[in-house]
């Protein structure tokens, strides 16, 4: 499935945190949105999964605008994992799996039987089936983000939308999700914080500073030192990856004038 975001501009409380983005997802492709914090890609992502209304501009699955559709319909396309996400009551993990059946379900509707047997397909595909019956609130980082994506893929979407899914992860449980992700098969667009990753994961990368979309396409043309001194303030070296040749980065602070060594006093 296709994403297409249109002119999209958002406002809240006077502010202007979105400006006129327009920026797209191809059909089964992993796309990343890059930026430093305050950007505005939470904003946009949010635009994407309904929970903010844009301003201006329109977002479009397989070219039907969202507004156009019904939360079920829009549920049964595109599935989201809020970086906010959160549960006040230990439910269990089979219980917040079986929450992403609920678009296919009746008003007030059982769990089937088909129900059943799709979020414990969904759990074996994320390696998650042996804590079906443990407190979601128990769980680690690394073991949440697997039963979160376990409940999108029990939605049967046909696109994820994802907000910075790596967040509080150790390296392993970072490389470990976004996989699960890749090899997903579904369309996603997701907020990212590490640019390595990104580099190595997307097809496409678009980098927002202060709301606007500022550079987009494959990571290793977008990913410049020029830019993300720019963006992100900081000088880049990039490298090869050993193995895989994708370039990665490494970081230093740009010069500041407090860098620049102190005049000598004058005597007399």
């Amino acid at each position: 499935m296709r994403i297409d975001i249109e002119g999209l501009s958002v406002d809240r409380a006077g502010a202007r945190l979105v400006r006129d983005v327009t920026l797209h997802a191809g059909s089964g492709r992993l796309v990343g949105v890059v930026g430093p914090n305050g950007s505005g890609k939470s904003s946009l992502l949010r635009c994407v999964y309904r929970a903010w209304r844009p301003s201006e501009g329109a977002v479009l699955l397989d070219g039907d605008e969202l507004g156009t559709l019904t939360p079920r319909e829009s549920a049964r396309r595109l599935a989201a994992l809020p970086q906010e996400a959160s549960y006040e009551f230990d439910f269990t993990v089979a219980e917040v799996v079986a929450m992403g059946r609920l678009p296919h379900q009746r008003t007030g509707g059982r769990t089937t039987h088909d129900d059943r047997r799709v979020c414990a397909r969904a759990l074996e595909r994320v390696g998650a089936a042996h804590l079906a019956e443990r407190g979601f609130l128990t769980l680690s980082g690394g073991e949440k983000q697997r039963v979160l994506i376990a409940r999108a893929l029990a939605q049967e979407p046909r696109a994820l939308v994802l907000d910075e899914p790596t967040n509080h992860l150790d390296i392993a449980q970072q490389l470990e999700v976004l996989a699960l992700v890749r090899g997903s098969g579904l369309t996603v667009l997701t907020a990212l914080h590490d640019l390595n990753l990104a580099a190595v994961h997307c097809d496409e990368l678009h980098v927002m500073s202060g709301g606007l979309l500022v550079a987009s396409g494959p990571p290793h043309e977008v990913l410049t030192s020029e830019l993300l001194a720019e963006v992100f303030g900081v000088r880049a070296h990039r490298v090869p990856h050993p193995e895989s040749g994708v370039p990665q980065l490494l970081f230093d602070r740009l010069p500041t004038t407090a860098d620049a060594p102190a005049s000598p006093v004058p005597t007399a």
